[in-house]
């Protein structure tokens, strides 16, 4: 494994300051917006709004935040500025913790940059010895409307609000895989065994072609180990995966190095071949440096308070 499967560790790895100003609420940096968006429109649209040297900034309770964010977001969505909506509601939290502040609808997200959180399970099979030997791989459906088509890891999505990253796994597990709550419970493994702690967090920051060019992902992905017994055969059940894929690792691993995973999954991968030591010494030397500085610790959101 040389260069490209690391290209997802680069796409990864982008400064929102180079082209991005902050977004603050009350006070708190919680995103970013495009140097190219138009703020006449923005301060037009929402006169709550505050633009100046330091970024974009608004104060008030959570709920006048969320109000306020809903029409703003509507109106961007008419103008093809907030583009693959979700209906789905994202909290807004500070970075370093604590009770979200607002939420907004999720493709809103990717245009104010706020932070996200992933959930995501690599599905694998074990030899007697608990060496992986296997990855069930998904194919995201066509209609998608994020990488409609690539690769993916067996159980993956966003946390919505209200929910913590363990809850949305268990929930995608489901929808993705066919994998009722117990089954899940039964076989995610984490750093203290048996546990609902996930075996890395992962944090990405990169420019997206969403909302017309003008979109950003800065996402915690919250990654799991799920460890399937041979005559498992997961099922997808909300229609959002076209196929399921039960590779050899090093034909996952060759996925990778063709770019055929979205980032997220990418770098979901590589992270369990690292920590499986399923890597030559010196791969994964290389591999541990470079992907050292996305590994963050495993804070998670607190929910808005209704």
């Amino acid at each position: 494994m040389t260069a490209p499967p690391w290209a997802a560790i680069a796409a990864a790895r982008h400064d929102p300051q180079a082209c991005r100003d902050p977004l603050r609420l009350c006070g708190v940096v919680v995103g970013s917006v495009a140097r190219a968006a138009p703020a006449a429109l923005l301060l037009s649209l929402a006169p709550w709004l505050r633009w100046g040297p330091q970024g974009w900034s608004a104060d008030g309770t959570p709920g006048e935040l969320s109000r306020g964010f809903e029409p703003l977001n509507e109106a961007l969505r008419e103008r093809g500025l907030i583009t693959g909506w979700r209906n789905e509601r994202f909290d807004i939290a500070p970075p370093s913790g604590g009770p979200a502040l607002a939420w907004i609808e999720r493709a809103a997200a990717r245009f104010w940059g706020t932070l996200t959180l992933g959930a995501h399970a690599n599905g694998y099979l074990a030899d007697a010895a608990g060496r992986p030997t296997h990855l069930w791989i998904a194919v995201r459906s066509a209609t998608k409307p994020t990488d409609p088509g690539r690769l993916d890891n067996l159980v993956g999505g966003g946390v919505p609000a209200g929910q913590t990253p363990f809850e949305a796994l268990v929930r995608e597990g489901w929808e993705e895989a066919g994998l009722d709550e117990s089954a899940m419970r039964r076989s995610v493994q984490g750093r203290a065994g048996h546990t609902a702690s996930p075996a890395s967090v992962i944090e990405i920051q990169r420019p997206l072609p969403d909302c017309a060019g003008l979109g950003w992902q800065w996402e915690r992905v919250h990654a799991w180990d799920l460890r399937l017994e041979a005559g498992v055969q997961p099922r997808n059940q909300d229609g959002e995966v076209a196929a399921l894929h039960l590779l050899t690792v090093e034909d996952a691993l060759a996925r990778v190095e063709a770019a055929e995973m979205t980032v997220d999954a990418a770098l979901v991968t590589l992270d369990f071949a690292l920590r499986h030591r399923l890597l030559a010494p010196t791969q994964a030397h290389e591999l541990a440096d470079a992907l050292a500085p996305l590994r963050v610790g495993p804070l998670q959101f607190s929910s808005m308070p209704a």
